[in-house]
């Protein structure tokens, strides 16, 4: 199995079976992205030096307004797409094999949670996972130890709480907060602007 087929089969949202041909490219997928994180994460590298990571990471361009504090995790890398003038700061874990597009100027909180995983239900096939994308609009706001789950869209302008817990997608330009995480209000449009 090559990565094309791989990513096409996780794109379809198709049940990766525990033990099946691509549940073993994922395991290979895995041990390879551990090598470049472990090499991200362990010593200083300069914002250039971890855009070229991120590069190698994900196995696509990384825009040169890209922003990433260390240390930075992920168990695939190779779904992730990143926008324009995004930020990630420390400590956040990827779990990008159903998929994570983060859209321009969006800005990523310490040690948040993207999951695209669900494993099954069902006790006897628990090794089975499904996947489902994330997709984070643009110039989105996600504060400090959120977690979001499989198949949330997150609107433009969105702003998560710190420490929130994303089950359901949330519209553009609101703000969310809480475990699971609510409708707080939606931002107006002359918050943030200065006289």
């Amino acid at each position: 199995m090559d990565l094309n087929e791989f990513l096409y089969h996780l794109n379809q949202g198709l049940t990766v079976t525990g033990g099946s041909e691509v549940h073993r490219h994922m395991i290979e997928l895995s041990n390879e992205v551990m090598r470049l994180t472990t090499e991200l994460n362990s010593i200083y590298h300069s914002p250039e030096e971890i855009r070229i990571l991120m590069e190698k990471i994900t196995g696509k361009p990384v825009d040169q307004s890209f922003v990433m504090f260390p240390p930075f995790y992920t168990d695939c890398g190779k779904n992730i797409t990143i926008g324009k003038n995004v930020f990630i700061n420390a400590g956040c874990k990827f779990q990008d094999q159903g998929g994570i597009t983060i859209g321009d100027g969006s800005l990523i909180g310490h040690n948040a949670v993207l999951a695209t995983l669900n494993h099954d239900m069902a006790p006897e096939k628990r090794s089975n996972l499904h996947p489902a994308p994330i997709i984070i609009g643009k110039n989105v706001w996600l504060g400090a130890n959120v977690t979001v789950l499989p198949g949330v869209t997150i609107g433009d302008g969105a702003i998560i709480a710190a420490g929130a817990v994303v089950t359901k997608s949330v519209l553009a330009n609101t703000i969310v907060g809480g475990v699971p995480a609510k409708f707080i209000k939606k931002i107006d449009d002359s918050e943030g602007k200065h006289a």
